[in-house]
């Protein structure tokens, strides 16, 4: 290495602690993993905040993040020893894709996004998107509604229509209650279908919760994907989220070729009252580590960090 690549990697370090100053630091693994990761394994779930100077975050937004950048992105999935990515725009943005789509160009090959549009987003916005490797919208975010059922229905609705035309699926962060009330219509629906975060269910709630049968008859069908990810929305037993594990294993159990694993990083707390990070501490070492426990069979783990998410994202 020269002078002069050594000061260029000096001055850019500057730049970015410059950048994070004043706000909590994402979070890094302390834990290493205990388990082989397969070749090709994918963290289907993360986001990216980019610098505020460059991405601008939407005025309506429900929580403030801090800067979670492709670079730390790189070294979590380092430490991880996983390949592949799917970055999903967050509701901080709006309908703004463009720091999904920095984070994206970081990781070249190895990375999918996932947008958020609404009705005005144009047919060459997605046909750009498309080409730049975006599977799927979120059409539904948590804290960016809707969570009336009829008003859910409405969106799911448009989303399957306007999908249907080029090889995208939809994807929802959303309760359970939801889900039973847009059922028929993801059974009918013309493009996969994606739950978040365990489709919303609650463990304090424990499976017979209402709703929950309704999300496994999807997966059971084939009608859906879920994301095991996000223990910690699911769970408050912390640091390894026990009573999660019924609920990971009743879905791999249904139906294992519908199953997706992600860190949710850098985990945004959407609901952080003012004046507190905006973001959860989370140790993706060992949360990771609880796949092995939801799923022992090594044959389906790689179903669910590899397969699954090669045939959904296109991989």
């Amino acid at each position: 290495m020269t002078r002069r690549d050594l000061l260029a990697r000096l001055v850019a370090a500057g730049a970015l602690l410059r950048v994070r100053q004043g706000f909590a630091k994402a979070s890094q693994p302390a834990t290493a993993v205990s388990f082989d990761i397969p070749p090709h394994a994918c963290d289907s779930h993360t986001h990216i905040y980019g610098d505020p100077k460059r991405f601008p975050l939407w005025s309506g937004r429900p929580y403030t993040p801090e800067p979670a950048l492709p670079e730390e992105m790189a070294a979590l999935h380092r430490a991880l020893h996983v390949e592949r990515v799917v970055i999903v725009t967050p509701s901080a943005y709006g309908t703004d894709n463009a720091a999904t789509l920095d984070g994206m160009k970081a990781r070249g090959v190895n990375a999918r996004g996932i947008a958020v549009i609404d009705e005005k987003t144009p047919e060459s916005d997605l046909d750009a998107m498309g080409r730049a490797g975006f599977r799927g919208a979120r059409i539904i975010s948590g804290t960016n509604g809707p969570t009336d059922p009829a008003a859910a229905r409405q969106r799911f609705q448009w989303a399957a229509d306007r999908l249907n035309r080029r090889n995208w699926h939809i994807q929802m962060y959303t309760s359970l209650r939801v889900i039973s009330a847009i059922k028929d219509l993801v059974q009918a629906s013309p493009v996969p279908v994606v739950f978040d975060h365990f489709g919303g269910a609650q463990a304090a709630l424990g499976l017979q919760q209402p709703g929950f049968a309704d999300l496994l008859e999807l997966v059971r069908t084939g009608k859906a994907y879920v994301k095991i990810s996000g223990a910690y929305r699911l769970s408050m037993q912390s640091p390894d989220y026990p009573d999660a594990v019924p609920f990971a294993k009743a879905l791999i159990a249904t139906n294992a070729d519908r199953i997706v694993w992600g860190t949710d990083w850098p985990h945004p707390n959407g609901t952080a009252p003012a004046g507190q990070p905006p973001i959860f501490q989370i140790d993706d070492g060992r949360l990771l580590n609880q796949l092995a426990v939801w799923a022992p069979d090594a044959a389906i783990r790689k179903k669910i960090l590899v397969d699954n998410p090669a045939r959904l994202y296109g991989f």
